[in-house]
């Protein structure tokens, strides 16, 4: 009996011990499965690397170093859509990682959704607090919404194993994986032998050609207005230069006004905004100047102040602006006031509601306009045969706009389509208003 209990228990001992055996085997399979795929994905093999990967997924789905890895992986090969899905799941349960934030970052900046990518740099800067790589990404991506120009040396190729086209051969030869301190493969790592393909390996246009038109059809009294366009940009190292020529033609009269804007840049936080433009016609002001100055502030939000000036047969006319601009993911906010100092406490104020959600990129978006009080560049109206300059920019109104802007399929050329409608006081019966419906199209040629 007792000898019984012996090999009884020696049994057991025996199974626990092969169980343990198995469980130890199955885990290092476990880890070299991980490694295989890491190795066959710095040697360009994605779609193994992409099996090995999933495959462990969907038995250790909390796995973040097999997830981030499939998650640059898609990244790597274009599938930006597939990596942010990825990354997302990452992101909404591990907030505190810094690599994997950046990671995401740089994957919405690989497919040019530069909205996206500040507002996953907002979001991560909320949790991490500060991180200089995020706060760098960040300025990049606002850097593209603004002026979409690309640095010579971008996000791609500053601290990071991707290869660029300016990678020395030297650099090929380097080993691919790279490891921690504690001696664990990183899996944010990326191997050298990728090579991003994103708009900043693109050539840059710095010219565009545009064509406007538009047409307002009124209630009452007035016949339609009739407004078009002609201009040229030129992107400078100074900034953009835009001549235009602006031709109305307004209850029976014609028009034509020469205009010139400026956007110079002073640094990455600074950049202004000036126009002037002079004109014959009856039915536009004889000069008028304008300008701006930008800075770009912390936590995605943008400031601007300005003034215009308005010289007509009638008077001059003097407006203070200033607007407030915000980025929020693929949505950026902006509120504009005008305020026209007037003696005897007749200050007139105004103000614009800009709503925009971007959509691929910076170039492809749709949004509204909302605005009331009085506008500092309202076109002039007529009673009869006399032209109302006296109440130039003292007419009350409301307005609301809808624009939508895209590229073409397989062309870099930009369409861009508003329609609006605009409630004003009648000027010669205060109290009163007439509706307005307008609609417009600009067509832009990049070259």
């Amino acid at each position: 009996m007792k000898l019984k209990q012996t090999y009884n228990l020696l049994i057991f001992g025996l199974l626990c011990f092969l169980g343990n055996t198995q469980d130890l085997v199955y885990n290092d399979s476990k880890e070299n499965q991980y490694q295989k795929a890491y190795k066959l994905a710095g040697q360009g093999k994605h779609n193994p690397a992409k099996e090995l990967l999933v495959h462990e997924l969907s038995e250790n789905p909390n796995n973040i170093q097999a997830r981030s890895l499939l998650a640059s992986t898609h990244s790597w090969t274009g599938h930006y859509d597939k990596a942010r899905q990825e990354f997302n799941k990452i992101t909404s349960r591990n907030r505190n990682n810094s690599e994997i934030w950046i990671s995401a970052i740089k994957n919405e900046l690989y497919a040019g959704e530069d909205a996206t990518a500040l507002g996953l740099a907002n979001k991560a800067l909320v949790y991490l607090k500060s991180d200089i790589e995020v706060e760098r990404l960040k300025e990049m991506a606002v850097k593209r919404i603004n002026s979409r120009e690309y640095p010579e040396l971008g996000w791609y190729n500053q601290d990071t194993a991707l290869k660029t086209n300016k990678t020395s051969k030297a650099k090929k030869d380097k080993e691919t994986i790279s490891k921690g301190k504690d001696n664990k493969i990183d899996s944010v790592g990326q191997s050298e032998i990728i090579v991003p393909k994103t708009p900043a390996d693109r050539q840059m246009l710095n010219n565009r050609f545009a064509i406007n038109n538009s047409f307002t059809i009124f209630d009452q009294r007035y016949d339609p207005m009739v407004y078009s366009s002609i201009s040229f940009r030129r992107q400078t190292m100074a900034g953009s230069i835009i001549p235009r020529i602006n031709y109305s033609n307004r209850l029976g009269k014609h028009g034509v006004q020469y205009d010139l804007d400026f956007y110079p840049k002073f640094s990455k936080r600074f950049y202004a905004y000036i126009n002037y433009g002079f004109s014959n016609a009856t039915i536009y002001p004889n000069h008028k100047v304008g300008g701006d100055l930008y800075v770009n502030l912390p936590y995605a939000f943008e400031f601007s102040a300005g003034g215009r000036f308005i010289n007509t047969d009638a008077q001059n006319i003097s407006v203070v602006t200033n607007s407030l601009g915000y980025y929020s993911g693929n949505y950026y906010f902006s509120l504009r006031s005008y305020i026209t100092p007037r003696p005897n406490r007749l200050t007139r104020i105004s103000g614009n509601l800009l709503v925009r959600k971007y959509l691929k990129d910076a170039e492809n978006f749709f949004g509204f306009t909302v605005g009331m009080g009085v506008s500092p560049e309202l076109r002039q109206l007529t009673s009869g045969d006399e032209l109302l300059a006296e109440t130039f920019l003292y007419i009350e109104s409301q307005r609301l706009r809808f624009e939508y802007q895209f590229t073409g399929k397989n062309t870099s050329n930009v369409y861009r389509a508003n329609f609006g409608v605009t409630r004003q006081e009648l000027a010669f019966d205060s109290g009163n208003f007439f509706y307005g419906v307008s609609t417009g199209l600009i067509y832009q040629v990049r070259f």
